[in-house]
Formats: structure tokens, C-alpha cells, sequence
């Protein structure tokens, strides 16, 4: 079990580094944007970043699922975590949508919106390592 563990534990950093640099991608494009720059190149790099941390997060799941079905529910915090991952799943697929709308040109928020967003993938991310580690309940 500790290498289906050390395998979700490596598929959820590299989901991670995309969760925290694909809104970067999306300040970086409305401020561009606004400065009258070529930012075709903001696109590209976050459909192939967006690509990757989907694929991740998909690679995470599967030995995350493991663990789960091999050591069972054990503890209230395990069900608050899974609730925080569905909430992070989620945070994914507004990204994706978010990189829709900037591939169509469509992209309506500001920079400080994208900014507060990104920062907000920690309120999920923070809980979710402290209930793994700690346990409380």
C-alpha cells in the first residue's frame, strides 16, 4: 500500500502545481491583454498546462480510490476530506471553463479577480492536507 500511497502523493503534487499556476496564466492574460500585447502564447501555454493537470488530477484519483476501497472509511475526517476534493475537482473544471472563455476571447473578469481566485485553491488545499496528516476526528 505505501506505493499506491507514494503515487497518489506524487500525481496530487503535479496536480497541484497546475491549480496554483493556471490562474497566474489568466492574470498574466487580462493584464497583457489590457497593455495591448500578444498574448496568443498565454493561451497555448494554458491549454497544455490545463491538459496536464487534468490528466494529473485524473492519475491522482485512481490510487487516491485505492487507498480509500483498502483501508476503508475510517474517522469523520476522511469524509470532510473527500468533501474538499470534490470541491477542488470542481475548482478544476471552473478553470477549464475559464480557459474556454480565453481561448474564445470571451475572458470578462479582472486581474485581481484571477488573483483572488488563485489564492483561493488554498482554502481548499490547506484543510485537506491538515485532515491527512492530523486526523482530528
Amino acid at each position: 500500500m505505501l506505493w499506491v500511497k507514494a503515487a497518489h502523493v506524487l500525481f496530487v503534487i503535479a496536480w497541484m502545481a497546475g491549480v496554483f499556476y493556471l490562474p497566474r496564466i489568466l492574470v498574466h492574460y487580462v493584464e497583457g491583454k489590457a497593455a495591448g500585447e500578444d498574448v496568443s502564447r498565454l493561451v497555448i501555454m494554458a491549454q497544455k498546462l490545463l491538459r496536464f493537470s487534468t490528466v494529473m488530477a485524473g492519475l491522482a484519483i485512481v490510487p487516491g480510490l485505492w487507498l480509500w476501497l483498502g483501508y476503508g472509511i475510517s474517522g469523520g475526517w476522511l469524509q470532510v476530506k473527500l468533501a474538499l476534493v470534490l470541491m477542488l475537482i470542481g475548482y478544476q473544471f471552473q478553470s477549464w471553463r475559464y480557459i474556454i472563455a480565453m481561448q474564445e476571447n470571451r475572458l470578462i473578469r479582472t486581474s485581481l479577480f484571477f488573483r483572488l481566485y488563485n489564492e483561493s485553491a488554498l482554502i481548499l488545499v490547506i484543510p485537506i492536507l491538515i485532515l491527512v496528516i492530523v486526523k482530528p476526528f
